[in-house]
């Protein structure tokens, strides 16, 4: 499988060099294709995480329809794709966040999952609680 794999550390971990944002960031992406072989039994060919700012990490994932999905798409059913999809997503929310807040040490205090299903391209975007606010209440 190759990943294009490039996640900025903890809000605040400065002394953190570029070799450990990669690091995270490849280590998401790998648990992610992980998680989503374990859910739909296919794993994507194509993954990537970046943070976008310091609160948000976005992982990209292509290629990740099963044989069956993939005739959905090539019969038009792209809604009732995206509708099985998201379904599951849901149903597994604590899975996708676990694996961000184990990663990146924060909380994540949204979780929004989309799929272009004619595309077959997924994106898992995560906001995570500032730097500061963990734990308060």
């Amino acid at each position: 499988m190759a990943q294009d794999q490039t996640v900025e550390p903890r809000s605040g971990d400065h002394h953190n060099n570029s070799h450990s944002f990669e690091s995270i960031r490849a280590e998401i992406s790998r648990e992610m294709v992980r998680l989503y072989k374990e859910l739909f039994g296919r794993g994507p060919t194509k993954a990537r995480t970046e943070f976008a700012g310091p609160d948000i990490v976005i992982c990209t994932l292509e290629n990740t329809f099963t044989p069956a999905e993939r005739s959905l798409a090539e019969l038009g059913e792209h809604q009732r794709l995206r509708d099985t999809r998201m379904y599951f997503q849901a149903a597994t929310h604590d899975r996708f966040t676990e694996i961000i807040e184990r990663l990146t040490g924060r909380k994540v205090r949204a979780f929004i999952s989309g799929l272009d299903a004619e595309e077959d391209v997924c994106a898992e975007v995560f906001y995570l609680e500032a730097k500061g606010l963990q734990g308060e209440d």
